[in-house]
């Protein structure tokens, strides 16, 4: 079956939507190795549970996996908050506004976003809870920084002990725990409907 030249052309232009982040993620990391590494392999953990989003949707959730950490580099930083400072970067330089809402809120960033008096900013872009950002949450919470593979169990106990007790993350915690388990049984059962077995993608 031979594809049509209209599908030809939107393969190609989802195809250069994913590059595009993966290069600017390259660059705009690249003084930074180790996150660099972290979302090159949180992009591909997302490749992994793209079977758990519409087909239509997994471009836009590789782009925003490969793009969630950008607040980090320099060129970004404004609040040191960094899903605030990437959506923010983002949306200046003319990324989709899911993209952009997507980097803002990923990980549940709106309960740290409240302990650091940040609420009314971060709700300048769009917050939606479906199955593309259950998906990019789950992605980086079961990769861990240095882009080796944990249980979401183990990346809140590595975030808390390197935020450390008084920090923001530490102080979000409670409230931001439930929603990032909600999300992780969420991928789990669509995942499942998937067909993919539960040994080949465990969470918590």
């Amino acid at each position: 079956m031979h594809e049509s030249g209209d599908e030809a052309v939107r393969r190609g232009a989802v195809s250069e939507l994913v590059n595009r982040a993966e290069r600017l993620a390259g660059s705009m990391l690249a003084t930074e190795p180790e996150r660099q590494r972290h979302s090159a392999c949180v992009a591909a953990r997302a490749e992994f549970l793209a079977v758990a989003v519409e087909p239509v949707a997994v471009p836009v959730l590789l782009a925003a996996a490969w793009l969630h950490d950008v607040g980090y580099a320099a060129a970004a930083r404004v609040t040191g908050f960094h899903p605030l400072d990437g959506a923010r970067w983002l949306r200046a330089e003319g990324w989709d506004e899911v993209v952009c809402g997507l980097v803002a809120h990923h990980c549940g960033s709106r309960f740290v976003a409240a302990a650091r008096g940040l609420t009314d900013e971060l709700a300048a872009f769009p917050y939606v809870e479906d199955p593309v950002a259950d998906a990019l949450t789950v992605a980086d919470q079961t990769i861990g920084p240095d882009g080796a593979p944990m249980t979401i169990d183990d990346r809140m106990r590595d975030m808390l002990a390197r935020h450390g007790p008084g920090s923001a993350n530490a102080q979000a915690h409670r409230a931001r725990e439930p929603y990032l388990r909600a999300a992780a049984t969420r991928v789990a059962v669509r995942l499942r409907a998937a067909g993919v077995p539960s040994d080949q993608h465990r969470i918590t």
